[in-house]
């Protein structure tokens, strides 16, 4: 998957790009689910949020493009946020529970929606320019979350878990954009 003809920093952004991924796959995907469609977006969302962080850590540690390291920056503090903002209203919304037929719908689209945005972000084609890969990895990333937070909001959820979903949609959208407009600049 790694070129042996890229630079030794882009092997090594790669390469631990790849290993974050796959801790986030085997966390999301082993993730203990119960009857609470809430809970469940919790316990998953979080290690999808933060491999978003260490990944956005990783590009730190290899651009000096200003405006890639911004968006990096940004996911930083407000997936940061939204992991605190989670873990705040946990317990409560483990407490609401949620039909069967409501938990095999949600989840039903909720593995298709992972399991692609697994495949996007594995399959994101790799160059020497880790300001270009970082936004072609991180695209499917955000496009997962806005999906897997629309998926939830069209079952009964914790009332407190309303906000945190809209504000994922809104800044995950919000970066996609920026990313997709940068590389066009790029000529990516």
């Amino acid at each position: 998957m790694i070129c042996s003809k890229f630079s030794l920093e882009t092997r090594r952004y790669l390469c631990r790009f790849y290993q974050i991924l796959d801790e986030m796959i085997a966390k999301m995907n082993g993730a203990e689910l119960t009857c609470s469609i809430s809970r469940n977006f919790i316990v998953q969302m979080t290690p999808h949020h933060e491999a978003a962080i260490q990944m956005s850590c990783n590009l730190l540690e290899y651009s000096d493009c200003a405006p890639v390291r911004e968006i990096a920056q940004n996911i930083i503090e407000e997936q940061t946020k939204s992991i605190e903002n989670m873990r705040d209203i946990l317990e409560c919304c483990s407490m609401c529970s949620n039909s069967q037929r409501e938990w095999n719908g949600y989840q039903e689209c909720f593995c298709q929606i992972s399991q692609r945005m697994f495949r996007q972000m594995r399959a994101a084609v790799s160059t020497d320019q880790i300001d270009v890969n970082f936004m072609r990895e991180m695209i499917p990333h955000h496009e997962g979350a806005v999906r897997m937070s629309e998926n939830a909001l069209r079952y009964p959820v914790c009332p407190e878990l309303i906000p945190i979903l809209q504000a994922i949609i809104t800044s995950q959208r919000r970066g996609v954009r920026q990313m997709e407009q940068l590389l066009r600049c790029f000529g990516a």
